[in-house]
């Protein structure tokens, strides 16, 4: 799960890739935990009056042992004279900030959504204005290679570490779930004393409203939801992934001077992985700002190339980047892992949030199954289904995976080249929404929401409650680095 809201937003700060910006937004004269009115700096130099505001909720509504933990939002005041519920923006991940999206190029958004009613950037619990976990005491482990082994048996304990150590300073980790999370939307909707609120979000943040649907339906009016990920979808499937690559490997054949030099794709990066797998790279990568020898296997590549097909942007430098490494260039993994390290730090919400959604039995053995042959195998998820089962008992469930029937008016956007959320997995999640309007945009990646203006166009008129038909629109195709 991942978004500028890409999560997990490491890997690609990691690779020295963009990201939306996670430091909290705005910044008022006096402490950023006191409700205020001040002044939002939001994109490309635009300001706007924006209030910052804070409430408790239990860390877990289970254990009546569980510290308040205190989850903040910036609320953007609506310009219209009768203003309609509240929308409330849910964040991809798990673990982007909505304050952070609201920074970023999703800014004009919200401020349209301004003519309808106020929008609220909420932080979800463990993120932005509402993390309360303490920062993980350094690890004192020897760097793992970057195989599947060795970033497995690393991250497990690593897990198993962090979970000690904040357990021990009182932090109740096994509420960071989105259950509670969904319980968290509803407990904002009080705090806004709103009868019901709409909700808007992306990637992870459709996962929670679905759990918010399931949960609170009857105080939810409309959803709008981008690159859709379902209740069993934290993983996603090998071969889905393959069906993509394939689509983008027909994309190179539309030029012959690239075709020429990449006449299979897909071929090509199995080929690359399984090379690197079986004979790791000697390399010297920084690791929290420390130069470090690290091995780098195939695994790391397969990880890397998994960030760099979320959007057009990165997907262009796949076959040059393969293409290289290919021929020996292993030099040009320095440019993408500018710091090795953020690919194994625990921050705490991200990975609990996953080991809570897990994976069905079912999903996992088709996974499995689909792994050896899968260009990408499971590496597209890291660090699950990795991790699983390395803290017994926080597992939601299959009834916590298992679909609904969503009766509530649903605007569901997709990018066509959305690599985190392939088409294939969003249309299982679309069949959930029995009242549907679909919004499609060729050569959109995940992040879909800002690619073209009349994306928002279409959120506002949603929200207006103005009912209209599927649709879709284009943008220009990804332009592939030469070589």
């Amino acid at each position: 799960m991942i978004t500028s809201a890409l999560h997990r937003r490491a890997f690609l700060a990691g690779a020295g890739l963009t990201v939306a910006a996670c430091s909290s937004p705005g910044r008022a004269s006096g402490a950023l935990d006191l409700d205020t009115t001040f002044t939002f700096a939001g994109w490309q130099g635009q300001e706007v009056q924006a209030e910052r505001h804070f409430f408790e909720v239990p860390e877990d509504r289970r254990d009546p042992r569980s510290r308040s933990i205190r989850l903040g939002y910036v609320r953007f005041r609506s310009t219209a004279s009768r203003p309609g519920a509240p929308i409330v923006y849910l964040a991809g991940g798990p673990g982007g900030a909505g304050t952070a999206a609201a920074v970023g190029p999703r800014f004009p958004i919200f401020m349209a959504l301004r003519d309808i009613a106020d929008v609220i950037a909420f932080d979800q619990r463990g993120t932005g204005l509402s993390r309360q976990i303490p920062d993980l005491s350094p690890s004192t482990a020897e760097f793992p290679p970057l195989t599947r082994d060795g970033m497995t048996r690393y991250m497990r304990a690593e897990i198993q570490r962090a979970w000690s150590e904040w357990t021990a300073q009182g932090v109740s980790l096994a509420g960071y779930n989105t259950e509670q999370s969904a319980d968290d939307v509803d407990a904002l909707r009080r705090h806004l004393g709103a009868g019901r609120i709409d909700l808007w979000g992306i990637s992870y943040g459709s996962h929670l409203a679905l759990s918010v649907l399931k949960r609170h339906g009857r105080r939810i009016g409309r959803v709008a939801l981008a690159s859709l990920e379902g209740q069993d979808q934290t993983v996603k499937l090998p071969s889905r992934m393959d069906a993509y690559l394939n689509r983008i490997d027909a994309l190179i054949s539309t030029d012959p001077e690239l075709r020429a030099a990449v006449p299979n794709l897909p071929g090509l990066m199995r080929r690359v992985h399984a090379r690197l797998e079986a004979d790791p790279v000697a390399m010297t990568l920084p690791v929290a700002g420390t130069p470090t020898p690290v091995r780098v296997g195939g695994f790391a590549v397969q990880i890397l190339a998994g960030g760099l097909i979320a959007n057009p942007d990165t997907l262009g430098l796949l076959p040059a980047l393969y293409a290289a490494l290919d021929a020996g260039q292993t030099d040009i993994l320095d440019y993408f892992m500018r710091d090795a390290g953020a690919w194994l730090r625990v921050s705490g919400m991200t990975e609990a949030m996953d080991l809570a959604s897990g994976i069905s039995t079912a999903r996992l053995s088709r996974v499995e199954a689909e792994v050896p042959v899968g260009v990408l195998g499971d590496a597209l998820n890291f660090p699950m289904p990795h991790i699983a089962g390395a803290v017994p008992g926080v597992d939601l469930g299959d009834a916590f995976r298992s679909p609904i029937s969503v009766d509530h008016p649903a605007l569901l956007i997709s990018g066509s080249l959305d690599g985190r959320t392939p088409l294939e997995e969003q249309e299982d999640v679309a069949k959930q929404f029995v009242r549907q309007q679909r919004l499609l945009v060729e050569n959109a990646g995940h992040n879909v929401l800002e690619v073209h203006p009349d994306v928002q166009a279409r959120i506002v008129s949603f929200f207006r409650g103005e009912d209209g038909a599927d649709a879709a629109l284009a943008v220009q195709p990804p332009t592939f680095r030469r070589f």
